[in-house]
C-alpha cells in the first residue's frame, strides 16, 4: 500500500494541468489536479482551477486505484457547470 501511494504522489509531483473542456470544445477552465491529505489520513483527489475554484473529488481507494475517487470529482464538475459530456484533459510534464 505504501509503495503505490508514494507511487501516486511521484506521478502527481510532475506538472499536471488539465481543462475542463465542454461538448461543444470550449474550455470551461484551466487547473491542476492536486491529492490532499485529509486529517483522518484519507487522500482525497482534487481539481483546484486557475480561477481559485476547488472542486472537491472523492476519497483515493486504499489500493491506490482512482476510478472511485474521480467519479466523485466528475459529479462535483456537473454540479458546478451544469453540463453533461464534460471532458477532463490532462498534461503531464516534468
Amino acid at each position: 500500500m505504501m509503495f503505490l501511494l508514494a507511487a501516486i504522489e511521484l506521478f502527481f509531483e510532475s506538472t499536471m494541468e488539465c481543462s475542463i473542456i465542454s461538448r461543444a470544445g470550449q474550455v470551461l477552465a484551466r487547473g491542476k489536479l492536486v491529492l490532499k491529505y485529509e486529517d483522518d489520513g484519507e487522500i482525497r483527489l482534487n481539481l483546484e482551477t486557475r480561477g481559485g475554484k476547488l472542486i472537491e473529488g472523492g476519497v483515493v481507494d486504499q489500493d491506490g486505484n482512482l476510478e472511485s475517487a474521480s467519479n466523485v470529482l466528475f459529479e462535483n464538475c456537473f454540479a458546478t457547470w451544469r453540463m453533461t459530456g464534460l471532458t477532463l484533459r490532462v498534461n503531464i510534464s516534468s
